[in-house]
Formats: structure tokens, sequence, C-alpha cells
């Protein structure tokens, strides 16, 4: 089906838009693109849309990053806009008839440019597909609703009369039916496969489950399309959403957890055994943990990230593996037949996700393909403690930058540009004096 003839299927569902969003995602997961009216979509279709390809690589404030060679430095050159397939949804949330549809750039050779994080997770997919095996994964994605802020240097509160430890509470759902019934409704409206529903542990958390989907590249669209979901929603019930990493210093953060499967090209899941461990799932999993420092600035690539890292965080922070065990970087929820998987529970609710599963997967490639030796579960008594994933942002990129798996699955262009954006934010962020420096050191010192 060409974009014109989705399009006018949309028409014949739901009539005529009166604008189309165009969302293009960037290195940092924000989305970003234009509006186009509502009956120009041949505009679209014919290749006549433009947008720098830099837009693709700013650095969380979208300011251009010099030092990465794009931008200005470069002429700041245009990237046609094209329509991916199958993406075009209403958007139920905004005023009048709105519809969304997602996008890339394409290169001066017609070919999606390579700073596309999206076309990188195409990229990791196409190379299992080579060895005659599909994954199959499912995300798991937390947030927080808090009350309206006056400004955006305004610590959250959550919502009135939650508990502290909401720890699935039905009380919870129930006093938050509202605002939920319209979460879950957009998302059928939108064809997002929600599972469940849960409310997590800290006051005013939630966490939403998708179904599992041998696409992939849906399975991200998914994440990101639900984040922009959540954050149109809440703000008509008179509450705000975030999926930053570490909102409240004393109450657990949002995490984004990947249960993965692989099938062969019979649609056999490699991973199941009658008994124990697989020798393949075992080399996934040791794949997965040999690489999970060199891809950590992906898995937590902000500041705030790395207080899910701190000591004595709720969250895992090791790359250890058990089973069924919640405390583990790598959790095994099932180990025989088709539901045989790994669960990955390091990342952040603030990553990129077609990072974060390029990352994951390319872990897993790894292992499959080099067989590294697996060693004991965390609640084996000869395990000895794994080493904690570093809590400094900039070690951590330093690492990712030198990373021989980071270049061979990203390439080292691509490596460095990301480094180059995450080293900005680090001078830009930590340039800035805190107020807690001044309240405890400018009075005293």
């Amino acid at each position: 089906m060409t974009f014109l003839q989705e399009y006018d299927a949309y028409c014949a569902a739901h009539g005529v838009p009166d604008r189309i969003e165009l969302l293009l995602s960037d290195i940092n997961a924000i989305q970003r693109g234009k509006w186009l009216a509502g009956d120009d979509a041949a505009k679209l279709a014919e290749g006549k849309l433009r947008l720098p390809m830099s837009t693709y690589a700013p650095n969380i404030l979208g300011q251009e990053v010099e030092a990465t060679g794009l931008g200005l430095v470069q002429g700041d050159p245009d990237g046609c806009i094209v329509p991916i397939d199958g993406t075009l949804r209403p958007v139920p949330w905004a005023e009048g008839h709105v519809a969304q549809v997602q996008v890339e750039m394409t290169e001066a050779d017609g070919k999606i440019s390579f700073l596309s994080a999206r076309q990188q997770l195409a990229a990791i997919v196409k190379r299992f597909a080579e060895k005659g095996l599909r994954p199959v994964l499912a995300t798991e994605l937390e947030f927080y609703m808090i009350l309206p802020r006056k400004t955006n240097t305004t610590a959250p509160r959550p919502p009135y009369r939650l508990p502290k430890a909401q720890n699935y509470d039905l009380d919870v759902l129930s006093r938050t039916e509202t605002v939920l019934t319209d979460i879950l409704a957009a998302c059928k409206m939108q064809g997002l496969a929600t599972d469940t529903l849960i409310a997590e542990y800290g006051p005013g958390q939630f966490e939403i489950n998708f179904h599992h989907t041998g696409d992939v590249l849906a399975a991200a669209d998914t994440a990101m399309l639900f984040r922009r979901l959540v954050r149109g929603v809440v703000p008509r019930h008179d509450l705000e959403a975030t999926f930053m990493a570490k909102p409240y210093a004393d109450h657990p953060g949002n995490g984004l957890h990947v249960h993965i499967s692989v099938l062969d090209k019979d649609g056999e899941n490699i991973f199941s055994a009658e008994e124990g461990v697989s020798e393949t799932l075992s080399c996934a999993v040791a794949g997965v943990l040999e690489t999970m420092a060199d891809a950590q600035a992906i898995f937590a690539p902000h500041m705030n990230s790395y207080r899910r890292f701190q000591p004595g965080d709720f969250s895992p922070s090791s790359p250890n593996w058990g089973l069924d065990h919640r405390g583990a970087g790598v959790r095994l929820p099932e180990t025989k037949g088709p539901a045989a998987r790994l669960e990955h529970r390091i990342c952040g609710a603030d990553v990129n996700p077609y990072l974060a599963l390029a990352a994951i997967l390319g872990g897993i490639l790894y292992g499959l393909n080099t067989k590294p030796m697996l060693g004991p579960a965390i609640d084996d008594p000869h395990a000895e403690p794994a080493e904690p994933l570093g809590h400094d942002w900039r070690s951590a990129v330093d690492v990712f930058a030198e990373s021989k798996f980071i270049a061979d699955l990203f390439g080292e262009e691509w490596q460095a540009i990301y480094s180059t954006i995450r080293y900005d934010e680090i001078e830009t962020l930590t340039g800035e004096i805190s107020p807690v420096e001044y309240r405890y050191y400018l009075g005293r010192l």
C-alpha cells in the first residue's frame, strides 16, 4: 500500500484531518518534524518536504552540536522526508481532527540516513535475518503522573490520596480510572498493542506492558508513541506525566524492561530447553552481560539516568543474571517452551527505544557468535558479586566512545556522533552550579 492509498483509507474511516503531524525521532528520542495541512498529503507522498539532516542529531535541548560535523559546519543540507509505511494514525487528545505519521529522511542516494536510530535498529534485525533468526520481544514501560508544576524547575509532587508504596494496589487503579481509561482508549485508537496496566511501587507510578511481537521496529515505535500519547492525554486531567529515569530521590525510578526470545527459520524458540538453561540462551545472556558496560551510555543516556545506578537504589545495576530473579540485570522468567526468554532490566524509561533494543539485540548476537561462558546465577552460593555498572556519566560515555563492540554494531561514525552529543550534554549540565551547592557551601566555606 502506498502512502496515498493509506491516506485515502484513513480519510474513508475518519474523514480528512485538519493537519498531519510528521514525527521524526531524533537521537535523544525527542519527536521533531512539521505540521502538514490535512488535505496536502500528496506533498509528503511525492517527496516535496524536507528538513535539515542535522535534525536527527541535536543535543537534548535541540541545539546543533558543531563538533559532530553536522549542521552549519557542512552547510546544514536537507534530507527528503519520507513516510514510514503503516504509521498514519489519529491523535485523539489533540484539539480538532489531527493525524500523525512517523517519518524518516533519505540521503541523496535515496537511502534512509544512517543517523536514524530506527534505521540502526533495522540493520541489527537484518543481521539476525541473515543468520536465519528472528527476535520476538515485548517491552514494559514505567512512568509517573504528577501534579501540575508552576515552573520547569519545580520539584515533582505525586497526585493526592495515593500511598507511598502503591505496589499493585487495585484501589489506586480505581482512583485514577478516568485518566488510565483515556490512555488505554487512545492506545486502542492508535493501534498500540497494550497488554496489562498496573500500579507500580512509587506514588503515582504506573507500568504498561505491551504484547510480544516479531516486528521489532513496531515494538520500538510503540514505546516511542506511547510516551508521546501519555504526555498528550494526562494534561487533560490536570496532571503531568514523566518518563524521567529518577524523578524522586526516595522512590523507585522509571525503567524500560525488554523480554526477548529468538526464533529459527522454522519458528522454533532457540532459547528453549527441556531442563535447565539451554546453550543458546546461556550464550545470549553471557553476550548481553559482557557488552552491558559498553552500551551503558545508551541504557542510561542522561545525567539523571545515573541516579538509578546509585548504591541502595531499587533498580538492578550490575551485569548479572538469575532465574526469575528481579534483582538481576538479566532475568530468565522462563527457560522451556515457546515462552523461553531473557528479560533485560537495566534501561531507564528515558532511553531511545530504537537504540536500546539495538544494543540489547547486538549483545545477544555477540553472544551467539562468540559463545562466551556464562558465570553462576546471582543467587548461586558460588557466585561472586558482579562489578556494578558505574554511576559516573562521563566514564560511561568514555567506555562507549572507545568500545569495539559499539563500533562494530553501529559504525564508527555513528559512535563518534553519539559520543560527541553526550559529551556536549555533559559539559552543558555539569558546567552549571546547582542550588544545593549554594545551599551547603556558599555561606559555610
